[in-house]
């Protein structure tokens, strides 16, 4: 399990252990924003590929439940704007909550506060994953907006 958030760590951040406390993902100390967002072109492709690898190498297999038609899952996650917007922001509580400069009590705030209500919400029968089916991505109809 250890190898496994080690092996994520330094995909992301080049350096096991190493955490965004020296500076959050997307360029912040540069003066741009780092909720992906607010990001466009090259800036959200970059950021979009760490989260990416962040999901798949370490969220998933360590939090990943079976997938059923109470708690559904899209493999094509990033296709969905709602899911990365989620993901996005849980990742930064991670980053956060489990650096190297956290409190103790951080991974556990971390499960509690933000892990367990992402998930739920996420997963939910009627959330961004509804109509997604294994190896079978479906986009969502976004409701009609009266201009």
């Amino acid at each position: 399990m250890t190898q496994v958030v080690q092996e994520a760590e330094r995909t992301v951040t080049g350096s096991p252990g190493a955490s965004s406390q020296s500076g959050p993902p997307g360029g912040q100390e540069s003066g741009k924003p780092f909720f992906i967002l607010y990001l466009s072109g090259r800036d959200y492709q970059e950021e979009l590929d760490e989260l990416t690898t962040w999901v798949n190498n370490l969220l998933v297999p360590v939090y990943g439940r079976e997938v059923t038609s109470g708690s559904p899952w899209c493999p094509e996650w990033s296709q969905h704007p709602e899911a990365v917007a989620q993901f996005h922001g849980l990742w930064l509580a991670w980053q956060e909550n489990t650096g190297p400069k956290a409190p103790l009590s951080g991974p556990a705030l971390w499960h509690r506060d933000f892990l367990a209500p992402v998930m739920q919400s996420l997963r939910d029968p009627s959330g961004p994953f509804a109509g997604c089916r294994r190896g079978s991505h479906r986009e969502q109809e976004v409701p009609y907006i009266d201009d």
